[in-house]
């Protein structure tokens, strides 16, 4: 068509003139042939957008996103016959839903001119009606039916499905009344044509038609009149008036209880018109409120409405397929919910195994069944077990079917085929796709087996399988010993069952003395004295093993115990040195401190260098009485220029302030705030201005410590309870790089079991953990990834306390076959050269850390190292050279023996060569000279410090300068 428009365009300028005003001139040409060019790209990129929907759609028939996008380029490119062929296809693989129906119906009946053509229309209208009760396809159908009232046998037809629409949706509370007063309005219309002429008496055969066709408007009003449907009155008055004759009195009884009915059934249907989407609470607690009134077509009925919104919730067809199996029992209605059930929702195993359950009940061809199972292998299950599950399902059908009077029959054939399929499916595809097989303990052949011995009487199958059984790593279980030797017991020989015995006392692990008794006991019964005294024997040898390695086990334990005891004794030990030594080192300062302010030092060219500026609170270093400790060793150091206000005065101004007790009546309108960074200037104005968009703050209460650093955390206090609900909202909200945790107020010690998480902990199957994600991933770039799998209601990257990415996220979809469908396509995915793991959310239980027990040799090795709680500080490096490090208080001996004390803690200090200046030792390590003065003359590979070399002293000089520039 667009290539048509553009050589009809092409023609057109062929015949104008060049530049005649009346043709509009060059640049309308233009504009054309640019538009007809446009159109050609959309045309194109539309096919081959649809081309890439239908490979996609041939690699995975379940994706339900791309049948929708298909459906709707198709329908946009008028291509009605692949539009068709589209709808077909999903129609098969899943219920649509009412808007789909609809717009497929409306289509349908446009082509639709032929009477073959309208028979397709009632087929797909039919088939439109079985997948949801929707009351306006209903209406749809019925008035569609209407257009073939002059067919032969029309009328009739269309009160069929009239009725038939009444009884599926009539009892709609809100919607029902539409289809009576449309039911209604079919009859006048009839009637209208039944009267006759104005002026004429009609026969008495038309009068029986006339009194007929009013005695069906009558029963139609009276029977609405008894169902509880909104505008109720309105209908009545409506009856009033149409009605010649007064309303009986068993219509008015009717009416009036139906009224009350309606009233029951209101704030049910105001809190569904008031909730958000899907409603399944409301929904829920209707239900709750029909299943006691016990009207079956009611409760049916609200299920119906429940599930037409939430359609993909597994827990909601179960509850409403199991009141059908239960209480129903009506062959096509079960079998149709259960049908419906399994293509809503086909990763659900129990469904499909209710499903086969069903079609057993209610006798459905063995054919059917079986294609039904292999339906349910293909719906992609997330789980290994759940496998097992529909193969056990299947397995135990088969067995029913089986007549085990007969030596051999078709029946038992299948059925041995079928758990030989089963057992090698388990270990080929399951496995291959989960890395595991779902059955460890070999359930589906240890059935085989029992079946076999108990009903096939053949024992010799039952051991091979139990063979097989024990070599895949069962033999270590003394249960799956005594479950062989039951079976051996109940359907084999003694001799068998004294093999199995010894064999499970050999290699069981877990529990053997409970496997020696049963070998004891079976021997004390049936066997003979030599055959007890293996037995005895046998199992005295396999406990003294037993008892030897377990006393190797508790030897072991108690050693490790003794070792965390002298571990944590050392700690103990470690904590009072280092409290010792940081008091001996405060006084060890005092005094230095006094003796400084009496004399400049002998370091005094340390005023010289830049004074060292501290990093703030909370990023690792030490305190500021730590870091006098490290300068300490050099004198004073100088204060910076400028206007600076000291630490101490900070300190202080915070020390002033009054301690304000945490008021818990307050709780409700107070949020605990933490993770803040410890160098946040003003933390009362910042944290003011981000909660007062919340609401009105009364008062914020930031913590700091003794020094006045603040601690990172804080209590907000807001005027109203709903302003601390929103600022919930806040938590993970970043500020200053780090984001914000924002939590309840609440008093542990009340509530000591509360713990503030707001994700869920347990199995969710619409939400996907994603691993191996590069930490330059970020949220916008993984939803491009997740978004073609379906519709992504939330992404959260797992971040550190400091807000980095670990690498982690969890992706939330709209429903559980979105996130199965993402989980097979996206595990294995590169991105960003890295290789990321994809699974169904499912957090594992949180538990207490246990900490790793080190050997004895591990513990000897270790060097002990006493650090502060946040590691070794860059403030803890010794500025003071190596060499000199080793002369730190020097021992002196005296004569008689005793250690005397250093001389700088001496009060009387012996007698020592003249003291050097700092300009003095400059020069001498400079110009390499000796001192001059006789007292304190040393030789040349010697210094003023006792037992240093010159090049040391040398060498570590240079190492200093370099670290001070």
């Amino acid at each position: 068509m667009a290539a048509a428009g553009a050589e009809a365009a092409a023609e057109e300028e062929k015949q104008l003139p060049e530049g005649d005003p009346e043709s509009g001139g060059d640049s309308d040409d233009e504009g054309d042939s640019d538009s007809s060019g446009d159109g050609e790209d959309e045309e194109k990129e539309n096919e081959a957008e649809i081309q890439r929907l239908e490979e996609q759609l041939s690699i995975n028939a379940f994706d339900y996103n791309c049948h929708l996008d298909l459906i709707k380029l198709l329908r946009q490119e008028g291509e009605l016959v692949k539009l068709r062929r589209a709808r077909q296809k999903m129609s098969e693989l899943f219920p649509l839903t009412e808007e789909i129906w609809l717009d497929w119906l409306k289509d349908e009946i446009k082509m639709a001119s032929e009477i073959s053509e309208r028979e397709k229309v009632y087929e797909l209208f039919e088939r439109a009606v079985k997948d949801y009760i929707c009351p306006e396809i209903w209406l749809e159908y019925a008035q569609y039916s209407i257009g073939g009232i002059g067919q032969e046998g029309g009328i009739e037809k269309v009160r069929s499905i009239f009725e038939r629409a009444l009884t599926a949706v009539g009892l709609h509370v809100t919607k029902g009344t539409a289809l009576w007063e449309a039911y209604r309005e079919f009859e006048n219309a009839i009637l209208e044509t039944a009267q006759p002429a104005p002026g004429s008496i009609p026969s008495p055969e038309q009068q029986q038609v006339l009194c007929s066709q009013l005695e069906k408007i009558h029963t139609l009003f009276r029977r609405q009149l008894g169902i509880p449907l909104l505008d109720m009155e309105a209908s009545y008055a409506e009856y009033e008036e149409w009605s010649e004759e007064p309303i009986p009195e068993t219509t008015i009884k009717n009416y009036k209880k139906a009224l009350q009915q309606l009233e029951k059934c209101k704030p049910y249907e105001e809190a569904l018109l008031g909730a958000e989407t899907p409603k399944l609470a409301e929904y829920q607690a209707y239900i709750d409120f029909e299943m006691k009134a016990g009207d079956p077509a009611r409760i049916q009925l609200i299920y119906e409405r429940a599930l037409a919104e939430n359609c993909l919730v597994p827990d909601l067809w179960a509850r409403y397929n199991q009141y059908l199996d239960r209480q129903l029992k009506v062959k096509e209605l079960v079998l149709s919910a259960h049908d419906r059930a399994v293509r809503n929702c086909p990763w659900t195993v129990g469904l499909w195994i209710r499903y086969l359950l069903a079609m057993e009940r209610h006798r459905v061809e063995h054919s059917i069944i079986s294609e039904m199972f292999e339906k349910a292998l293909n719906a992609g299950f997330i789980q290994a077990t759940d496998y097992v599950e529909i193969w056990q399902a299947y397995l135990d059908y088969l067995r029913r079917r089986v007549d085990f009077t007969q030596d051999s029959s078709k029946e038992l054939e299948e059925l041995r085929s079928a758990f030989a399929r089963a057992v090698e499916y388990l270990k080929q595809e399951v496995e291959e796709r989960f890395s595991e097989s779902g059955d460890p303990s070999c359930t589906i052949m240890q059935n085989w087996a029992r079946v076999e011995a108990r009903l096939c009487n053949n024992m010799q199958k039952a051991r091979e399988l139990w063979d097989n059984i024990m070599t895949k790593g069962n033999a270590k279980y003394a249960n799956m010993w005594l479950e062989y030797y039951n079976l051996e017991r109940a359907h084999g020989d003694t001799q068998h069952c004294r093999k199995a015995l010894h064999r499970a006392v050999q290699c069981t692990s877990d529990y053997p003395e409970h496997v020696c008794e049963v070998l004891l006991t079976l021997e004390r019964i049936e066997g003979t004295l030599e055959d007890w005294d293996a037995a005895v024997q046998k199992t005295e040898n396999r406990l003294a093993r037993v008892n030897e390695q377990r006393a190797k086990a508790a030897e072991k334990e108690a050693a490790l115990a003794k070792q965390e005891e002298e571990r944590a004794e050392q700690r103990k030990q470690a904590r009072a040195e280092k409290k010792a030594s940081k008091k001996a080192k405060k006084t060890r300062i005092g005094d230095k401190r006094k003796a400084d302010e009496d004399d400049e030092g002998e370091w005094g060219q340390e005023e010289e260098l830049p004074s060292k500026r501290h990093r703030g609170e909370g990023d690792g270093v030490l305190p500021e009485e730590d870091m006098e400790v490290e300068t300490g060793l050099f004198g004073r150091s100088e204060k910076p220029d400028g206007p600076t206000i000291p630490k101490e005065k900070a300190s202080t101004s915070r020390k002033d302030i009054p301690k304000v007790f945490h008021d818990s009546s307050k709780d409700k309108v107070t949020v605990f705030v933490s993770n803040l960074s410890y160098t946040m200037a003003e933390p009362e104005a910042k944290l003011r201005e981000l909660f007062g968009s919340c609401g009105e703050v009364v008062e914020i209460r930031a913590v700091f410590n003794n020094k006045g650093t603040f601690r990172g955390y804080c209590y907000v206090q807001f005027k109203e309870e709903e302003a601390a609900q929103q600022a919930l909202a806040l938590d993970r909200t970043a500020v200053e790089g780090r984001p914000m945790f924002v939590s309840p107020c609440v008093d542990k010690n009340k509530n000591p079991d509360f713990k503030v998480f707001r994700y869920s902990t347990t199995l969710e199957k619409h939400k996907l953990f994603i691993s191996g994600l590069p930490f330059s991933c970020t949220k916008e770039e993984l939803e491009e990834v997740c978004k073609a799998h379906g519709n992504v209601k939330d992404i959260r990257l797992v971040t550190n306390r400091a807000g980095k990415p670990k690498g982690l996220a969890y992706v939330e979809y709209e429903n559980e076959a979105q996130a199965s469908q993402a989980v097979l396509k996206m595990d294995g995915l590169t991105v960003k050269d890295h290789v990321i793991k994809v699974m169904i959310s499912n957090p594992p239980l949180r538990k207490l850390p246990e900490r790793p027990e080190p050997s004895r040799a591990s513990l000897a090795l270790a060097p002990r190292q006493i650090y502060g709680a946040r590691g070794k500080g860059r403030t803890q490096l010794s500025m003071m050279p190596r060499a000199l490090q080793r002369q730190n208080n020097p021992v002196a001996k005296a004569e008689n023996g005793m250690v005397q004390n250093s001389p700088a803690a001496s009060s009387d200090p012996p007698a020592e060569p003249k003291k050097m200046s700092n300009a003095d030792f400059a020069k001498m390590l400079l110009k390499k000279q000796t001192p001059s003065n006789p007292s304190t003359e040393m030789s040349k590979d010697t210094c003023a410090f006792p037992g240093l070399l010159w090049d040391e002293v040398f060498s570590e000089s240079f190492s200093l300068k370099r670290h001070f520039k």
